[in-house]
């Protein structure tokens, strides 16, 4: 059935969020079963057609249920161990949507979204367990995922390309690194067993993985890191840290890949930030960097304001699925 809160909104009520260099735009339409659009347009993003276009799991399940581990994280980043097919997780559809169409929104701009949407989208959980041929990508689950909500959820979607602000990301000067930031060439390979702790005074993330954020060792202050990462990768992982407001492009020119680290007190606004730092009894130093200083002093990065082409994201329609 279609959730009857959908109703209470038509065609001219939008809400417009920058996410990782994705403009979402949440248009929820009140429409019956027959009246569903299409869910696939012009403008769909390269890596979509790079993983091979329209997919679908052999088999899968929903219901409703409480978290499980995923059996691989539903983030942003590229990194990605195979599961030879094999498929599960547990959270709100508004979590698979990011997923399944790589779109990372900052704390903010998530909250914006759940605000114009049905609240089952963001409170109930759903336990989707599936299974694919083959030994699929990560990209190649988001696309599994893509066809599963517009099956399961009846999620519709289109794709508008919008001139709008943005950040780009870009060496403070050029071709110089800042002290945190090396090629992961010049580190442990991703399969050493030995690689530094992640809590050593100067220690990396021991794993090649997405970004990573957690106390510092004297625990006045958060670390993040990431190993084997792009700079696109981090750009994009910027918005989904709630560092920034508007969608992140990688301008710096590095096109190798780069082992990070950055330690850094959480701004007030910084909302998960401070939940961990509470979380963990640490008490944030007031001195310390921001992010945005300590991106400047640690990794000789800087962001600029630019304007530009940014894809957007237009959801047309949810419903609550039927479980089996």
């Amino acid at each position: 059935m279609i959730i009857p809160n959908v109703r209470n909104f038509n065609g001219g009520q939008k809400v417009l969020l920058v996410g990782a260099g994705v403009l979402v735009v949440a248009v929820i339409n009140a429409q019956t079963r027959d009246q569903v659009p299409k869910a696939q347009s012009p403008g769909v993003p390269q890596w979509q057609t790079a993983a091979g276009g329209k997919m679908a799991f052999e088999v899968a399940s929903v219901k409703r249920g409480t978290f499980v581990p995923p059996s691989f994280p539903l983030d942003g980043s590229d990194a990605f161990t195979r599961t030879g097919g094999r498929f599960i997780a547990n959270f709100p559809l508004v979590t698979y949507i990011m997923f399944a169409y790589k779109i990372y929104p900052s704390p903010d701009q998530r909250e914006a979204m759940v605000a114009h949407l049905p609240a089952w989208a963001n409170t109930d959980r759903f336990t989707i367990e599936a299974k694919a041929e083959g030994n699929p990508t990560k990209d190649q689950f988001r696309l599994m995922m893509q066809s599963l909500l517009a099956d399961r959820f009846k999620v519709a979607v289109h794709f508008e390309t919008q001139q709008g602000s943005m950040f780009a990301l870009t060496l403070v000067k050029p071709g110089k690194l800042g002290p945190r930031l090396r090629s992961h060439d010049e580190g442990p390979p991703c399969d050493a067993p030995a690689a530094p702790p992640a809590g050593g005074a100067d220690g990396w993330p021991p794993t090649c993985a997405s970004y990573g954020v957690g106390p510092a060792p004297d625990r006045t202050h958060l670390r993040g890191g990431w190993r084997n990462a792009t700079m696109a990768d981090l750009a994009q992982a910027l918005a989904s840290t709630g560092t920034v407001t508007l969608p992140t492009l990688d301008r710096t020119g590095l096109s190798g890949r780069y082992d990070l680290l950055i330690e850094y007190t959480p701004e007030s606004t910084d909302a998960a930030g401070t939940n961990l730092l509470t979380i963990m009894g640490v008490q944030p130093d007031p001195q310390g960097p921001t992010y945005l200083d300590a991106m400047r002093d640690q990794l000789g990065l800087k962001l600029e304001s630019i304007k530009g082409p940014v894809q957007v994201l237009v959801i047309d329609h949810v419903e609550t699925p039927s479980e089996n």
